[in-house]
């Protein structure tokens, strides 16, 4: 039996992965937090995807597969978004390399493109990753984004695979995006309403299970059901939305990031101004991928 080391395995998706992937394989969980009540069948290890341990549990597991959904995306502090997100990832894939592992899979997030108002629709994998220049909170995305390009062809031997999910929701998952469509009103620029592309929690799990078994190797967008704009998407996941006009919004969402009292920076004002979105059709041909969940059904898993 294959076994499968998951980063991130104490998270919602992180869980879904290993419920998915334990019905074949052996799972090895590593988080900075404990999974409480997990399958007895899997060994789970609390560490710091920063520090040494990491190391030693590749040591001792020698994992066939990794998984990498370990990362940072909901605290306040940039420097330890950054350390954990860069500097995580690059201890956890060169320690992959190290032991022998011989398929990686590393999730990041379509947000690297950024949300520009000069960005074509379906942006493919070769558009540049340009979110660092408006929206810096995150650029610690996009530089483990390009580490794993990077490590993808130093180590050609291994099949790694880089994958960029849209938007992901589903009552296991913590996101931004979902936070924002849970809030009742949701706030929506005054004469903006840009196209918006959604995937469900299992659909993430289902393209990580067919990109494991499949072999890709390569940089893939992950998609949804289709794209619709910002207003319905928060009128089918059952809320509201509430016109607010820019300037006073961002300043706003500025004071109360900084004093930690609000989960987005004002940049992120951004996807909800302009569009970003990706064409997912490298991974469908390669994989045979495709989303199962409708987007109705996408949308309404924000509230349970």
């Amino acid at each position: 039996m294959q076994k499968v080391l998951i980063t991130g395995i104490a998270g919602g998706l992180g869980r879904l992965v290993a419920e998915r992937l334990g019905k074949n394989m052996s799972v090895v969980g590593v988080d900075h937090t404990p999974w409480v009540g997990h399958p007895p069948q899997f060994t789970m290890i609390t560490a710091d995807l920063r520090k040494k341990k990491v190391e030693d549990v590749f040591r001792r597991e020698r994992p066939d597969i990794v998984v990498h959904l370990g990362l940072e995306r909901h605290n306040f502090d940039p420097a330890l978004r950054h350390d954990v997100n860069v500097g995580g990832t690059k201890r956890v894939i060169e320690a992959a390399a190290a032991y022998g592992t011989s398929n990686i899979i590393i999730l990041t997030s379509s947000y690297v493109y950024g949300a520009l108002p000069r960005n074509p629709f379906y942006m493919d994998e070769e558009t540049t990753l340009n979110v660092s220049r408006h929206y810096p909170e995150i650029r610690d995305i996009a530089e483990m984004d390009a580490i794993a390009t990077n490590f993808l062809w130093r180590y050609p031997e291994i099949r790694t695979a880089v994958l960029r999910p849209a938007s992901t929701l589903g009552p296991r998952t913590h996101s931004s995006i979902a936070t924002y469509l849970r809030l009742n009103p949701s706030p929506k620029l005054i004469g903006f309403d840009p196209l918006v592309q959604f995937i469900h929690e299992l659909d993430v799990a289902e393209a990580i299970q067919k990109a494991i078994d499949t072999g890709v190797r390569g940089v893939f967008n992950i998609v949804g059901p289709g794209a619709v704009p910002i207003s319905t998407a928060i009128r089918e996941s059952g809320g509201t939305a509430l016109p607010v006009p820019e300037t006073p919004t961002r300043v706003l969402l500025r004071n109360l990031f900084r004093w930690g009292l609000f989960p987005f920076p004002a940049d992120a004002v951004d996807f909800i101004k302009y569009p970003c979105t990706i064409d997912g059709r490298r991974f469908r041909e390669a994989t045979g991928f495709l989303a199962q969940r409708s987007l109705g059904e996408t949308l309404r898993s924000v509230r349970p």
